[in-house]
């Protein structure tokens, strides 16, 4: 099943944080996973992505941003729905939120940014190669029968 870059529904809760300037991108696929499933499928990193969330989690720690230790996990539950489940978190740099939906037979998996400040930003920009291999490889592992 190919990976669409789609644009998330407004029956998103995510919309309710969007603002101008912050960063919102969107992916889905045909699926009939609950959220919570998609989310403990897609997110389940491969072995290169948890060695790229590794030498993150090595390279911030001293700047003191939250890094997903076993007391605090990089993706905490903010809310959750039937239809919905939103993880994320607030730092010193940049607030995200990691928003899974099911609409029409579909999961659309989206992030939402919001950078504090100019680190955020450029934190932002150095990752999102990264982020967009990573967040096509979650949903494409979201499909139905995979």
């Amino acid at each position: 099943m190919s990976v669409r870059t789609d644009t998330l529904p407004r029956a998103s809760t995510l919309w309710t944080l969007h603002r101008p300037g912050d960063f919102m991108d969107c992916y889905s696929v045909p699926s009939t996973l609950t959220p919570r499933e998609a989310a403990d499928r897609g997110l389940a990193m491969p072995g290169w992505a948890g060695a790229l969330l590794r030498l993150r989690n090595t390279l911030v720690r001293p700047f003191g941003l939250k890094t997903g230790e076993a007391d605090r996990p990089i993706f905490p539950t903010c809310h959750e729905t039937e239809n919905e489940i939103i993880l994320g978190t607030d730092d010193k740099h940049l607030n995200f939120r990691i928003g899974l939906l099911r609409d029409q037979g579909r999961i659309y998996m989206s992030t939402w940014v919001h950078p504090h400040n100019r680190w955020g930003r450029a934190y932002l920009r150095l990752v999102m190669p990264f982020h967009i291999l990573i967040s096509r490889g979650a949903v494409a592992r979201m499909a139905t029968g995979r």
